[in-house]
């Protein structure tokens, strides 16, 4: 345990505490787990720190050497281009892309899924991609539970404004990378507690509402087994590294396993 970063003993200590059991086919798988959860955290604060602009879907831009804009306010990847080298432009480049706040969340799983697989991984098995909204990307084979109690560094969460002002619809709510320490990484925000989120949304309410932001119970994050066995060349079914049967040799909270 003391070989863990921060970030990842956070994780680790939350979840031994926590009425849930989580369950994994072996070390290995866990500490795929937490390295994953750390990369997208770092990605998140680097995305912070890059300089690229909060606008809403129509005002979409970025390096038009690797990505093209769609019409409905994407960036696709250029053909020939690496992904690897496309992804870590706009971290390099930020000032030259200017996206939303769900572009941003894509933007921060695939650095943290790149970081973790590596170039040649992530290039093999990230060909095409889209920028615009993490909800509808599926080569990241998202996983969702509804109990913000059990959200991780890593995890994307969203903040709800119920009645933002009609003409900003980007300011409906906010998608947010939990950070940990209780503080999260919204696009157009920044680095904030979740009252920070709350009270930035409140001040783009239509004028006299009482109706406060807030955040939902619906958690997400990338399926880590799934992505483990890209890692380790094994494109199988994937069981969204929860395991239950004769399989399981590490069990946080348990003697099966200890860090």
């Amino acid at each position: 345990m003391s070989t863990l970063s921060g970030v990842e003993r956070e994780i680790v200590e939350k979840k031994q505490r926590s009425p849930e059991t989580y369950v994994y086919e072996s070390p290995a798988a866990l500490a795929f787990e937490l390295n994953m959860r750390r990369r997208i955290v770092e990605a998140a604060v680097a995305l912070d720190a890059s300089g690229v602009t909060f606008v809403p879907y129509e005002n979409t831009r970025g390096n038009r050497y690797f990505w093209s804009r769609t019409n409905k306010g994407g960036l696709l990847l250029n053909n020939g281009v690496l992904p690897s080298d496309a992804i870590n432009d706009i971290f390099r480049n930020g000032r030259m892309y200017a996206f939303e706040c769900a572009t941003a969340v894509v933007v921060v799983l695939y650095k943290g899924v790149l970081d973790a697989l590596g170039e040649e991984v992530f290039n093999s098995y990230f060909r095409n991609l889209l920028l615009y909204d993490w909800q509808y990307d599926s080569d990241l084979q998202l996983t969702a539970i509804s109990n913000r109690e059990e959200a991780y560094p890593g995890d994307v969460q969203y903040f709800k404004n119920p009645d933002h002002a009609p003409d900003k619809p980007e300011w409906q709510g906010e998608n947010a990378i939990v950070l940990g320490q209780g503080m999260y990484y919204g696009h157009g925000i920044g680095i904030n507690t979740a009252e920070g989120i709350i009270a930035a949304l409140n001040r783009k309410r239509v004028p006299g509402s009482t109706t406060s932001a807030y955040l939902l119970d619906e958690t997400f994050h990338p399926d880590f087994e799934y992505l483990r066995r890209l890692s380790a060349g094994r494109s199988l079914p994937s069981t969204t590294g929860r395991f239950t049967g004769s399989t399981v040799i590490a069990k946080i909270g348990s003697n099966n396993y200890r860090m």
